[in-house]
């Protein structure tokens, strides 16, 4: 019975908190007839007639209050937007799984480009950094200047070598020259002197021959004596003077032999000049590699730009002092870039080479650009970790790897730059 009365109190406490409203209408009808009471009281009018209407007014109205119409409205347009929700949310629905379908999707890839880092060849003071982070720069444009006093002196005095190697062989081959002018005549004469030499010793060779002969015979006719001694002594000093004139052709031709050869020694000075202007070629060609070494020296003092591109970091100033190998600035080409996507190998099979892709850029919302597919990893990024990870315990996690894809991109106006996050909608290509 408790029980009961409980829920008895809880209706009439809601009965009575809903009928609230109508009890202040009705208290405020009383006060109404009230004042239409006093009112005909005043004015001789009897308030029965309004009292009564009053009382059929309360009676005709029930228990609460009857529904309005712009309450229905209102609920007609709640259902209609909870059901253009449902709609959205099934037809987005529907697009994520037709999407993860067609296409492979990676939300954390990157734009990348080839950052050249520009160094130094040599050690020296820097006196001025033209440029400045930002800056646009074409091919050969002066980025870092090196002080460079001291290689040009070195320059001039491998210079000024050169030059006095070139006057020396200059002085060597007009020397040869003038020898072989004077010696050519020299070495002709006393070679013809040599011929005729040899020549009048062949005569008097023949000559000598018949002398001895006539000679011979005679002494054989002298001892059977046919011929007088007289005409035997003659024929002997015919016989030794012929010996004598041969004696002196040989000498003759000894001598001109002996000038033909000193005169042939003064045309082989012109072969130890020309060993010389060898030699001298030699350091000529020594000192030339210095000069191309010392003006490579002197160039690498201005360091320029390998390629188009924009600066992105200096880290040099003037007045600084640079070692060989130190890196100077920082600089990549805006208009060769790419985004590498790095794919799940449970997703890989699915992207060929050539496929397209839609490109989303978080910096950008509005951009998109189309890629396309240019190359696919070897081997998966765990691979190129620098710490290994190996597994001394036994216990195994597999980990879902993933592997590098390059997708070329055009550059869109200058505002694709490198190390953006952007997402990457690959085009699956099913055989």
């Amino acid at each position: 019975m408790k029980l009961q009365d409980r829920i008895d109190q809880v209706n009439d406490k809601s009965s009575t908190q809903q009928l609230q409203p109508e009890d202040d209408k009705q208290t405020g009808a009383a006060a109404e007839n009230q004042s239409a009471d006093l009112g005909s009281d005043r004015g001789g009018q009897p308030s029965g007639a309004q009292s009564g209407e009053q009382s059929n007014s309360g009676a005709s109205a029930p228990g609460g209050a009857l529904p309005t119409r712009s309450s229905a409205l209102r609920r007609g347009v709640g259902r209609m937007l909870l059901v253009a929700a449902v709609a959205v949310g099934v037809a987005a629905l529907m697009y994520w799984v037709y999407g993860r379908y067609t296409n492979v999707v990676v939300y954390d890839a990157r734009i990348k480009a080839d950052m050249i880092m520009i160094s130094s060849r040599i050690d020296g003071w820097v006196t001025e950094v033209p440029v400045s982070e930002g800056n646009q720069v074409t091919t050969g444009k002066p980025l870092i200047m090196i002080d460079d006093r001291e290689s040009s002196l070195r320059l001039q005095e491998i210079e000024a070598q050169r030059k006095s190697l070139h006057a020396e062989r200059q002085r060597i081959e007009s020397e040869i020259r003038m020898i072989d002018q004077q010696t050519r005549g020299r070495f002709e004469a006393a070679r013809a002197a040599l011929t005729a030499a040899q020549a009048a010793k062949s005569g008097m060779d023949t000559e000598m021959e018949q002398i001895r002969n006539d000679f011979e015979r005679g002494q054989s006719l002298l001892a059977k004596k046919v011929i007088s001694r007289q005409r035997w002594e003659s024929l002997r000093t015919a016989y030794r003077l012929a010996g004598q004139e041969v004696l002196k052709a040989q000498a003759d031709v000894a001598k001109a032999n002996a000038a033909v050869m000193e005169a042939q020694a003064d045309r082989q000075r012109m072969d130890v000049l020309r060993g010389h202007i060898a030699s001298l070629s030699f350091d000529e060609e020594r000192l030339t590699t210095q000069r191309q070494r010392q003006q490579l020296d002197l160039t690498d003092r201005t360091i320029k730009a390998p390629s188009d591109g924009m600066v992105d970091r200096v880290f040099i100033d003037p007045g600084e002092y640079v070692a060989r190998g130190q890196r100077l600035l920082l600089l990549h080409n805006p208009a060769v870039i790419w985004v590498e996507a790095n794919i799940k190998e449970t997703d890989i099979r699915d992207v060929k080479l050539g496929a397209k892709a839609k490109i989303g850029v978080d910096a950008y919302p509005d951009l998109e650009v189309i890629g396309e597919v240019v190359r696919i990893g070897n081997a998966a990024t765990n691979q190129f970790a620098l710490l290994p990870s190996p597994n001394p315990s036994g216990s195994f996690t597999k980990i879902t790897q993933r592997l590098p894809v390059k997708i070329a991109v055009p550059q869109t106006r200058g505002l694709l730059r490198p190390g953006m996050m952007v997402e990457v909608e690959i085009a699956i290509t099913r055989d």
